[in-house]
């Protein structure tokens, strides 16, 4: 295997192991920033030695025992050690005496893998952090992306995503954040945060706030693989797998969400032969899952519910949107918000027609939570347009470009505002 193969490797090597040897790092120093450093020092280590030694039939435990090694070092040269980190030291002092085999050791830990990951987890999305570190510690330490990657995603600058992933892990170390998963109301409270975090980090990826790229993929990938692992470390929550389930079902859209040339195609224009069949049956099966585990459902499997219909409809026209606005209704009432108004009033007009949906429309203009959402002036313009509301409808397609921070949504919207003769 050629370097640069070697490096290709160690890449995605490295995208698979880095939670989990995070993780597990995590647990045994009781420190996330320690913890990576520690990490990407095994990294390191593999960089130096893999490309002219060859890649490990165990890759994982590999890095996993040259992490620990470090951390030894680390406590030996440490001249202020608290007695915690004495005993954590000595810890690890005592697992590193297993030998001849020490890899095999390790891999006869896996069954901590699930509980660390669920740790790190609930630790990176804790309250004590703002929404924009949660979500930058959490594509770093569980999407395994760099800082440089992270930046380009949410097209902020690198330095700021660096900044933020520091301040977070010192404000965890320095409010003495316990490496644990929460129990009862608070880890309730809790959940819904990761759960939040990682719809965020979807939603990015699906219709990017700002920029060039109406979409960036990777991101919803990213976020699809945390929803996933998050479904099976706590199988018996029935919001987790509606969330697995909206974001698989709306996943399953991504080819026919654009043309050719990049150009956004809206949800009734798609060509839903390019829908995947396969994340629409797994989306399916997630909902039933749900479904099954019983109880009222919450916000995600109303939307999982909501985007069901549409991948069960052939065409636009073959929608249930009754049942969709029905369904949005019930959404409305367990999470009030004019954005579920607005998409209400979208549902509206296409099972009663314009006028019906226009009418609601109207209810929400003097909502101060939707003055500079861009999607409220889409909505009433395409909703003037059907009326045969032309200069009414062009008027709101102009402020609606305005509103958007997104180059291809702007585009989209001024050709609405100024279609071919």
């Amino acid at each position: 295997m050629t370097a640069p193969d070697t490096h290709a490797a160690i890449d995605a090597v490295w995208r698979i192991e880095s939670p989990r040897l995070i993780a597990g790092l995590a647990r045994m120093v009781r420190d996330v920033g320690l913890a990576e450093d520690l990490a990407q020092d095994a990294l390191v280590a593999a960089l130096e030695q893999w490309p002219a030694a060859g890649i490990p039939r165990n890759p994982g435990a590999w890095l996993m025992a040259a992490a620990k090694h470090r951390a030894i070092d680390h406590w030996r040269r440490s001249k202020r050690l608290q007695l915690k980190h004495e005993q954590i030291g000595h810890a690890l002092e005592t697992e590193q005496n297993v030998p001849p085999d020490f890899a095999a050791a390790i891999d006869d830990r896996a069954e901590d893998v699930g509980d660390d990951l669920l740790r790190l987890v609930f630790t990176a999305c804790h309250p004590v952090l703002t929404i924009e570190a949660q979500v930058a510690l959490t594509l770093r330490l569980l999407g395994g992306l760099t800082t440089e990657e992270i930046a380009r995603a949410f097209l902020v600058s690198e330095p700021t995503v660096a900044q933020r992933i520091v301040r977070a892990k010192r404000t965890l170390a320095a409010r003495r954040v316990p490496f644990e998963v929460p129990r009862g109301a608070e880890r309730a409270a809790r959940l819904t945060a990761v759960l939040g975090v990682i719809y965020l980090i979807f939603n990015e990826g699906y219709t990017a706030t700002a920029g060039s790229d109406w979409m960036r993929p990777a991101l919803c990938d990213d976020a699809l693989r945390l929803g996933r692992v998050l479904a099976e470390l706590v199988p018996e929550e029935p919001e987790v797998h509606g969330l697995v389930a909206l974001m698989e079902i709306q996943a399953s859209r991504a080819r026919a969400r654009s043309g050719p040339s990049g150009k956004p195609i809206v949800l009734f224009e798609q060509n839903r032969a390019l829908w995947d069949q396969l994340l629409i049956r797994r989306g399916l099966a997630a909902l039933d899952r749900a479904g099954a585990l019983g109880g009222e459902r919450g916000s995600y499997a109303l939307q999982a519910a909501i985007a069901a219909c549409h991948a069960r409809a052939r065409t636009p026209e073959g929608t249930d949107w009754a049942r969709i606005v029905a369904l949005y209704g019930e959404l409305v009432r367990l999470t009030p918000s004019p954005v579920i108004e607005l998409n209400r009033a979208v549902a509206v007009a296409q099972a009663f027609g314009p006028e019906a949906g226009l009418a609601l429309v109207e209810t929400l203009t003097a909502e101060a939570a939707l003055q500079n959402y861009h999607l409220l002036p889409a909505v009433r313009g395409d909703l003037l347009a059907k009326l045969g509301r032309l200069d009414e409808a062009r008027v709101e397609f102009e402020r609606a470009a305005d509103l958007t921070r997104n180059e291809r949504e702007r585009e989209l919207l001024l050709a609405r505002a100024r279609p071919d003769p």
